[in-house]
Protein backbone atom coordinates (compact mmCIF):
# COMPACT_ATOMS: atom_id res chain seq x y z
CA UNK A 1 0.00 0.00 0.00
CA UNK A 2 3.33 2.35 -0.44
CA UNK A 3 1.43 4.08 -3.60
CA UNK A 4 2.12 7.63 -2.81
CA UNK A 5 0.71 10.30 -5.55
CA UNK A 6 1.99 13.08 -7.00
CA UNK A 7 0.48 16.75 -7.69
CA UNK A 8 2.51 19.55 -9.17
CA UNK A 9 4.61 20.48 -5.89
CA UNK A 10 3.11 17.57 -3.51
CA UNK A 11 3.47 13.83 -3.22
CA UNK A 12 0.97 12.50 -0.77
CA UNK A 13 -0.58 9.13 0.99
CA UNK A 14 -3.53 10.19 2.49
CA UNK A 15 -5.34 7.62 3.74
CA UNK A 16 -8.71 7.67 5.85
CA UNK A 17 -11.18 5.08 7.36
CA UNK A 18 -14.54 6.78 6.96
CA UNK A 19 -17.85 5.15 8.05
CA UNK A 20 -21.63 6.54 8.42
CA UNK A 21 -24.90 5.34 8.78
CA UNK A 22 -28.98 5.86 7.01
CA UNK A 23 -31.14 8.23 8.93
CA UNK A 24 -32.08 6.02 12.02
CA UNK A 25 -30.45 3.34 11.30
CA UNK A 26 -33.06 2.43 8.73
CA UNK A 27 -31.78 -1.42 7.17
CA UNK A 28 -32.13 0.14 3.85
CA UNK A 29 -29.05 -0.76 2.02
CA UNK A 30 -29.86 -3.82 0.57
CA UNK A 31 -30.38 -5.38 -2.90
CA UNK A 32 -30.34 -3.29 -5.55
CA UNK A 33 -29.84 0.03 -3.33
CA UNK A 34 -27.21 -1.10 -1.52
CA UNK A 35 -25.28 -2.31 -5.40
CA UNK A 36 -26.57 1.09 -6.84
CA UNK A 37 -24.98 2.50 -3.93
CA UNK A 38 -21.65 1.00 -4.63
CA UNK A 39 -21.63 2.36 -8.00
CA UNK A 40 -22.43 6.00 -6.93
CA UNK A 41 -19.98 5.60 -4.47
CA UNK A 42 -17.20 4.60 -6.99
CA UNK A 43 -18.52 7.46 -9.45
CA UNK A 44 -18.36 10.64 -7.18
CA UNK A 45 -14.78 9.65 -5.62
CA UNK A 46 -13.25 9.08 -9.29
CA UNK A 47 -15.19 12.24 -9.91
CA UNK A 48 -13.15 13.81 -7.13
CA UNK A 49 -9.59 12.29 -7.76
CA UNK A 50 -10.12 9.89 -4.51
CA UNK A 51 -9.43 6.33 -4.78
CA UNK A 52 -11.32 3.88 -2.93
CA UNK A 53 -8.97 1.06 -1.23
CA UNK A 54 -11.44 -0.97 0.25
CA UNK A 55 -15.17 -0.81 0.95
CA UNK A 56 -18.17 -2.34 2.93
CA UNK A 57 -21.78 -1.72 2.82
CA UNK A 58 -23.89 -3.15 5.15
CA UNK A 59 -27.80 -2.69 5.71
CA UNK A 60 -27.17 0.61 7.84
CA UNK A 61 -23.72 1.95 7.19
CA UNK A 62 -20.81 2.40 4.36
CA UNK A 63 -16.77 1.68 5.18
CA UNK A 64 -14.56 3.15 3.30
CA UNK A 65 -10.78 2.97 3.35
CA UNK A 66 -10.24 6.37 0.92
CA UNK A 67 -7.29 7.86 -0.25
CA UNK A 68 -8.53 11.69 -0.73
CA UNK A 69 -5.99 14.25 -2.27
CA UNK A 70 -4.44 17.06 0.03
CA UNK A 71 -6.05 19.70 -1.95
CA UNK A 72 -9.54 18.24 -0.57
CA UNK A 73 -10.90 18.32 3.36
CA UNK A 74 -12.06 15.19 4.55
CA UNK A 75 -14.91 16.59 5.58
CA UNK A 76 -15.96 17.89 2.11
CA UNK A 77 -14.88 14.81 0.59
CA UNK A 78 -17.70 12.86 3.14
CA UNK A 79 -20.06 15.71 1.78
CA UNK A 80 -19.63 15.16 -1.83
CA UNK A 81 -20.12 10.99 -1.13
CA UNK A 82 -23.06 11.18 1.23
CA UNK A 83 -24.73 14.52 -0.26
CA UNK A 84 -24.75 13.38 -4.10
CA UNK A 85 -25.60 9.69 -3.57
CA UNK A 86 -28.21 10.58 -0.98
CA UNK A 87 -29.44 12.58 -3.91
CA UNK A 88 -29.43 10.02 -6.68
CA UNK A 89 -30.32 7.14 -4.26
CA UNK A 90 -33.03 9.24 -3.67
CA UNK A 91 -34.37 10.45 -6.67
CA UNK A 92 -34.07 7.05 -8.42
CA UNK A 93 -36.06 4.41 -5.32
CA UNK A 94 -39.37 5.39 -4.84
CA UNK A 95 -39.53 3.34 -1.42
CA UNK A 96 -36.68 5.28 -0.27
CA UNK A 97 -38.40 8.84 -0.99
CA UNK A 98 -41.34 7.56 1.05
CA UNK A 99 -38.94 6.58 3.77
CA UNK A 100 -36.92 9.12 4.09
CA UNK A 101 -39.52 12.02 2.92
CA UNK A 102 -37.35 14.94 4.50
CA UNK A 103 -34.68 14.18 1.64
CA UNK A 104 -31.79 12.88 3.99
CA UNK A 105 -30.64 9.47 3.32
CA UNK A 106 -27.92 9.67 5.50
CA UNK A 107 -27.60 10.84 9.33
CA UNK A 108 -25.70 13.65 9.77
CA UNK A 109 -22.27 12.68 11.20
CA UNK A 110 -19.36 10.55 10.26
CA UNK A 111 -16.66 8.62 11.82
CA UNK A 112 -13.29 8.86 10.50
CA UNK A 113 -9.44 7.70 11.27
CA UNK A 114 -6.66 8.17 9.77
CA UNK A 115 -4.52 4.94 8.56
CA UNK A 116 -1.54 6.11 9.84
CA UNK A 117 -2.31 5.11 13.10
CA UNK A 118 -3.28 1.09 11.67
CA UNK A 119 -1.30 -0.16 9.32
CA UNK A 120 -3.52 -0.36 5.62
CA UNK A 121 -3.08 -3.90 6.08
CA UNK A 122 -5.06 -4.27 9.47
CA UNK A 123 -7.92 -1.50 7.98
CA UNK A 124 -8.13 -3.90 5.05
CA UNK A 125 -8.29 -6.93 6.79
CA UNK A 126 -11.60 -5.33 9.07
CA UNK A 127 -13.33 -4.33 6.10
CA UNK A 128 -12.67 -7.38 4.55
CA UNK A 129 -14.45 -8.81 7.45
CA UNK A 130 -17.38 -6.88 6.99
CA UNK A 131 -18.41 -8.54 3.71
CA UNK A 132 -19.30 -12.27 2.25
CA UNK A 133 -16.90 -14.28 1.50
CA UNK A 134 -17.02 -14.39 -1.96
CA UNK A 135 -15.02 -12.06 -4.03
CA UNK A 136 -15.95 -8.72 -6.00
CA UNK A 137 -13.14 -6.53 -6.00
CA UNK A 138 -12.66 -4.79 -2.82
CA UNK A 139 -16.06 -3.89 -2.33
CA UNK A 140 -19.21 -5.77 -0.89
CA UNK A 141 -22.85 -5.20 0.25
CA UNK A 142 -23.20 -6.99 3.53
CA UNK A 143 -26.29 -8.26 4.60
CA UNK A 144 -25.46 -10.42 7.98
CA UNK A 145 -28.33 -9.92 11.08
CA UNK A 146 -28.32 -11.34 13.99
CA UNK A 147 -31.40 -12.54 15.81
CA UNK A 148 -32.82 -8.68 16.60
CA UNK A 149 -32.65 -8.11 13.22
CA UNK A 150 -29.20 -5.31 13.58
CA UNK A 151 -25.77 -6.49 11.63
CA UNK A 152 -23.53 -8.42 14.10
CA UNK A 153 -20.57 -6.87 12.55
CA UNK A 154 -21.96 -3.50 13.14
CA UNK A 155 -22.17 -4.09 16.79
CA UNK A 156 -18.63 -4.79 17.05
CA UNK A 157 -17.78 -1.64 15.06
CA UNK A 158 -19.62 0.45 17.28
CA UNK A 159 -17.64 -0.93 20.77
CA UNK A 160 -14.12 -0.79 19.52
CA UNK A 161 -15.14 2.26 18.05
CA UNK A 162 -15.73 4.04 21.45
CA UNK A 163 -12.07 2.71 22.66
Amino acid sequence: MQTAKSGSHTIWDCKYHIVWVTKYRYPVLVGDVGLRARELLREISRSHEMSIHAGAIDRDHVHLLLSIPPHLSVSRAVQFLKGKSSHKLLTEYQSLRKRYWGQHLWSRGYWVATSGNVTDEVWKKYIEDQKPEEPDDNFKVVQTIDPKGRSIRLLAVTRSHRL
